[in-house]
C-alpha cells in the first residue's frame, strides 16, 4: 500500500472539484487517474461538459485560499495572465434586497477570472503532478464491486470508439457534477438511495460579451444587481481579461430572453439603472447564450445507513447551489480541502467519515444560498424557523449596510465563505440593525 490508502485512485470527472481532488488524492495514492467523457482543450476553451463556463465567475475568497495552498501561486498566476483582481466590497458595486451597500477596501481580494481560464491554469498544474494522469473521450458506464457488492474495486468505461475497459482502483471518487448517476449506481448494486433535499427555483441565466470602455465601471470590477421580491431580474456586469461579461438571470420562470432585443429590454427592468448605461457604452461582441438551473439539490449521503467501501462522492454531485451566488467552485475547494484533512489524520478513509466532513464543508454555503432563494414565495422547499428569521433580518442588515461600511463588511465575509452565517447575528452587529430599523 503506497503512502497509507492504497495504490491506485480513480476520479471520475475533470470539473474543478474533479481536478482538486485528484489533487488532494496525488498525496496518498501511487496513481491517480481522472477519466473525463470529454476530450479537453489545450487551453482556456469551453466544453460540452460544462455548460455554465461561459457565464458569469468568480472565484470567492475563501475559493482562492485554498488553492493557493494546493498550488502555491496559483491566483498570482491566473492574475498575470489576464484577470483582474479586485476587493469583495472595495470593487464591487453590490445592489442587495433594493440597497446599495457601502464601498471600502476591507482587504478581501476575488479573482475575477473566467471559468475556462481559471479551470485551464489548475488542469494544467494537476496534468503535472507526478503519478497523475487523464483518460479523456470516456463514457462512464458505472462502477465494478466484488461479488458481495461490498467494495468497489474500480469503474467500467466505454471508449468513443464503443470498446469497453475496466479500470481497477483502491479508491473511485464520483466528481461528475449536477448530473452524477451515482444514486442510479448505488440501486443496481442493492443500496438505497439517499435522500435528497431539493429547493425548486426554476432560475435561467443568459450571458452575452461586451467590448465596454476599461474605465466604463470606475475602479470597480463588478456590478451584481440581486433580485427582489418585488422583482426576480438579477444581472452581474464583470469585467474579465479584455471584455466584460453581462450574465442576466431570472427566478421563477422570468427568464431572460436569448434574442438580442429582448436581452436588451430584460437587462433594463433591473431595479437600478448602472449596468444598462454601462453596456451603452460599448458594443455586444454575441449573441446571448443560455443557461438554465431548475433546483438546488443537496444528496445527504451523511446520512445513508449502508454504502459500498472504496467508493466516495464529491462536488456538485453532493451538493450542487443557485450559480448567482458563485459559491460552486469553492464549494468543490471545501470538500477537497475536507478530504485533504481526512486523508491526513492518520486514519482510514471510511465512506462515513468522509460524507460527515463533506456535510459539514458544504452546510454554510447551502444555508446561504438556499435562505436566499427562500425569501421568494414561489420557491418550493423547507422553510425553517431560522430562514424566516434570517429573510426577515437580511434585507435590513443590507439596509444598514447603505451607509455602515462595518455592516457591509460583515455581511460580504459570508458571502466570501469566510466566516459563517451566525455572525451577521452577533448581538453588536444585530442591535445596530434593529435599532435603526426601529429609528427609520
Amino acid at each position: 500500500m503506497a503512502r497509507g490508502q492504497g495504490e491506485h485512485a480513480v476520479v471520475l470527472g475533470a470539473s474543478m472539484a474533479g481536478l482538486l481532488t485528484a489533487r488532494v488524492l496525488s498525496e496518498s495514492f501511487s496513481q491517480v487517474t481522472v477519466i473525463e467523457r470529454d476530450v479537453l482543450p489545450a487551453g482556456a476553451g469551453q466544453r460540452r461538459g460544462v455548460p455554465q463556463g461561459r457565464h458569469l465567475h468568480a472565484l470567492l475568497c475563501r475559493g482562492g485560499q485554498i488553492l493557493d495552498d494546493l498550488f502555491p501561486g496559483l491566483t498570482k498566476q491566473v492574475a498575470e495572465a489576464g484577470a483582474p483582481v479586485g476587493d469583495l466590497l472595495g470593487n464591487i458595486r453590490w445592489f442587495l434586497s433594493g440597497h446599495r451597500l457601502a464601498q471600502v477596501d476591507i482587504g478581501q481580494p476575488l479573482l475575477f477570472a473566467t471559468r475556462p481560464m481559471l479551470e485551464a491554469h489548475v488542469r494544467s498544474l494537476v496534468k503535472g503532478l507526478s503519478g497523475v494522469t487523464f483518460l479523456e473521450g470516456r463514457d462512464i458506464i458505472g462502477p465494478v464491486a466484488a461479488g458481495n457488492k461490498r467494495r468497489v474495486t474500480g469503474v467500467r468505461v466505454r471508449s468513443e470508439g464503443g470498446a469497453e475497459d475496466v479500470i481497477d482502483a483502491d479508491l473511485v471518487v464520483d466528481t461528475t457534477g449536477r448530473a452524477s448517476r451515482t444514486p442510479v449506481w448505488l440501486e443496481e448494486l442493492g443500496y438505497a438511495r439517499p435522500v435528497a433535499d431539493k429547493v425548486t427555483v426554476d432560475v435561467a441565466y443568459a450571458t452575452r460579451t461586451y467590448r465596454l470602455p476599461p474605465d466604463v465601471l470606475g475602479t470597480d470590477q463588478l456590478i451584481m444587481n440581486f433580485w427582489t421580491p418585488d422583482n426576480p431580474r438579477a444581472a452581474g456586469l464583470e469585467k474579465t481579461d479584455d471584455r466584460f461579461i453581462l450574465t442576466a438571470a431570472g427566478l421563477l420562470g422570468d427568464h431572460p430572453p436569448t434574442d438580442p432585443k429582448g436581452f436588451d429590454a430584460f437587462v433594463a427592468s433591473l431595479k437600478f439603472p448602472d449596468i444598462p448605461e454601462a453596456i451603452r457604452a460599448g458594443e455586444p461582441l454575441d449573441d446571448p447564450v443560455a443557461f438554465r438551473y431548475p433546483a438546488n439539490v443537496r444528496q445527504r449521503y451523511e446520512r445513508i445507513r449502508d454504502f459500498p467501501d472504496g467508493f466516495l462522492v464529491l462536488g456538485d454531485a453532493v451538493c450542487a447551489f443557485n450559480p448567482i451566488y458563485g459559491q460552486g467552485m469553492t464549494s468543490a475547494a471545501l470538500q477537497a480541502n475536507a478530504l485533504r484533512g481526512l486523508l491526513a489524520s492518520g486514519q482510514p478513509l471510511t465512506w462515513r467519515r468522509h460524507f460527515q466532513a463533506m456535510a459539514k464543508a458544504v452546510d454554510d454555503p447551502w444555508t446561504i444560498s438556499t435562505s436566499n432563494d427562500l425569501a421568494f414565495s414561489g420557491v418550493t422547499g423547507r422553510r425553517t424557523p431560522l430562514v424566516r428569521v434570517v429573510n426577515a433580518y437580511l434585507p435590513r442588515l443590507h439596509e444598514l449596510g447603505e451607509r455602515d461600511p462595518e455592516a457591509a463588511a460583515a455581511f460580504l465575509r459570508i458571502v466570501g465563505l469566510l466566516e459563517p452565517p451566525a455572525t451577521m447575528l452577533r448581538p453588536g452587529l444585530a442591535l445596530r440593525v434593529m435599532t435603526r430599523r426601529w429609528r427609520s
